[in-house]
């Protein structure tokens, strides 16, 4: 643990408490692109297969049922709330997410770490999570009507994702052997295609 992932993780985490108050507090999930709740699902549960296995700290555990908790709230919010489902723009959130799911996975058996089910499951779960940001990031660009909880939301994921680099940075330079090319190649591209969303981002809030 150093600085840098703790950031990341409370930025993270942060992150889902914005989506969370917006759709709890307001009781709507306008802007908000299901199919990405959808892949981010999947991203933690396909992730976190040890969580009742291998106990590595305390922290590591509570962040792991957070995650998993409250994306599959986001995702039931989304799909069966009474009144929040109403203001989900499903005629707007069109983009093929499934799609996305069986290259990540064929990917992963082919390249991986250790060929175990943890293990390639673990690595799919890398690979889904850098395009999984795609149908929201299609979503604002289609609407052009960002709401501040939305911005902020979408904002707090690439910082995140910024926030780990630096991380593996500092972890390369600090501890002997430290090399994981499937993670940072995959964070790589996850924080790159937040590149065009930063752009407008500090445009709209400079104005």
């Amino acid at each position: 643990m150093n600085i840098f992932r703790f950031a990341g993780d409370m930025t993270h985490l942060a992150s889902v408490l914005v989506l969370l108050l917006k759709i709890h507090t307001i009781k709507s999930c306008a802007g908000i692109s299901l199919k990405t709740q959808e892949l981010y699902a999947i991203v933690f549960a396909t992730r976190y297969l040890d969580i009742f296995t291998d106990f590595i700290s305390i922290y590591n555990t509570i962040m792991k049922l957070i995650f998993l908790g409250s994306s599959f709230s986001i995702v039931w919010y989304m799909r069966r709330h009474k009144i929040v489902r109403r203001s989900y723009d499903r005629d707007q959130d069109t983009f093929r997410h499934l799609l996305l799911v069986l290259p990540c996975l064929l990917l992963a058996l082919v390249i991986n770490e250790k060929f175990t089910l943890k293990e390639v499951m673990w690595t799919f779960s890398l690979f889904l999570e850098a395009v999984a940001i795609l149908p929201q990031l299609v979503l604002l660009q289609r609407t052009r009507n960002i709401d501040n909880l939305t911005g902020q939301y979408v904002f707090l994921l690439g910082a995140y994702r910024a926030l780990y680099i630096l991380n593996w940075i500092y972890r390369y330079f600090t501890e002997p052997h430290y090399v994981h090319w499937i993670t940072w190649i995959s964070g790589l591209v996850q924080t790159l295609l937040y590149a065009d969303f930063f752009y407008y981002y500090f445009e709209s809030w400079k104005n």
